[in-house]
C-alpha cells in the first residue's frame, strides 16, 4: 500500500488532540491522522491489520501464566515476557515485529534475556543456536539459501518470519494464531533446554521432538 505526501489546512486544536493521541499509542502525527481517516471511511491498512492481530494474541495471553505483557513498544511490535526455572528466576522477552510489507516476509521475532550473568548468556546462545540448527534440519528447505534466517549473539536471537501459505487470503485471526504457536515452541523449547543444561545432547534431541510435533498441526513461518 503506497504512500504520498499531501498538505493539510488544521486548526491548532486538533493537531494538538491528534498529537496528544499519537503521543499515547506512540505513533507520528501523520500515522494518527492516517489511522483516524482509515478508520472513518473503513479503509484496511496494514497498521489495522496490526493492531487485529495483536489484539488477539493479547487475549490469549490474558488468561495464561505462562507469559506476562510488556507493554505495548508501538503500532508494530508486540511484547510479552516468560520467566525461565533457573537461578534468580531470570526472564526471557519476545518481541513480535510486524512489516508493514509483509512479502516475503511477515516479520521477526527477537528473544532476549534479561540478565548480565556471563554464563547465562552464554546457555542461551547455545539454545539459540541448537534452535536454529533444528529448525533448519525440518524448514529450512522452505527458506532462500536453504537456511532460516535468524541472527544469534550472547542472550539475543532474532528469527526472521516468512508469511504463512497465500497470506494475502490468510484472515488476521489464523495469522495470530500462528504467531502465537511459534511463539510457545520457541519459549518451550528455550525452557527444556535450560532444564536439561547438564544433557546438552539430550536437551537437543528433546527440543528436535517437539519442535517435529509443532509442525504437525502449524504452517511453517
Amino acid at each position: 500500500m503506497d504512500k504520498n505526501v499531501y498538505s493539510l489546512v488544521l486548526l491548532d486544536e486538533v493537531v494538538e488532540a491528534v498529537d496528544k493521541l499519537a503521543y499515547e499509542q506512540r505513533t507520528s502525527r501523520s500515522g494518527m491522522i492516517n489511522r483516524i481517516l482509515a478508520d472513518y471511511f473503513s479503509c484496511p491498512t496494514p497498521e489495522t491489520r496490526m493492531r487485529e492481530i495483536f489484539s488477539r494474541m493479547e487475549k490469549e495471553f490474558a488468561g495464561t501464566d505462562d507469559f506476562q505483557m510488556d507493554g505495548r513498544p508501538g503500532t508494530s511490535v508486540f511484547a510479552v515476557r516468560s520467566a525461565l526455572r533457573y537461578r534468580y528466576r531470570p526472564s526471557v522477552r519476545y518481541a513480535v515485529e510486524l512489516y508493514r510489507q509483509d512479502a516475503p516476509l511477515l516479520g521477526e521475532l527477537r528473544a532476549s534475556l534479561r540478565t548480565r550473568s556471563a554464563p547465562l548468556l552464554e546457555r542461551a546462545e547455545l539454545f539459540f543456536r541448537c534452535f536454529n540448527r533444528v529448525e533448519n534440519e525440518a524448514v529450512g528447505r522452505f527458506f532462500p539459501g536453504g537456511e532460516v534466517p535468524c541472527e544469534i549473539s550472547p542472550g539475543r536471537c532474532v528469527r526472521r518470519l516468512r508469511c504463512p501459505p497465500q497470506a494475502e487470503r490468510c484472515p488476521n485471526g489464523q495469522v495470530a494464531e500462528a504467531l502465537l504457536g511459534y511463539l510457545r515452541e520457541f519459549d518451550a523449547g528455550l525452557k527444556t533446554y535450560f532444564a536439561q543444561a547438564d544433557d546438552p545432547g539430550g536437551a537437543e534431541r528433546e527440543v528436535r521432538r517437539q519442535y517435529r510435533d509443532y509442525l504437525n498441526d502449524a504452517a511453517v513461518l
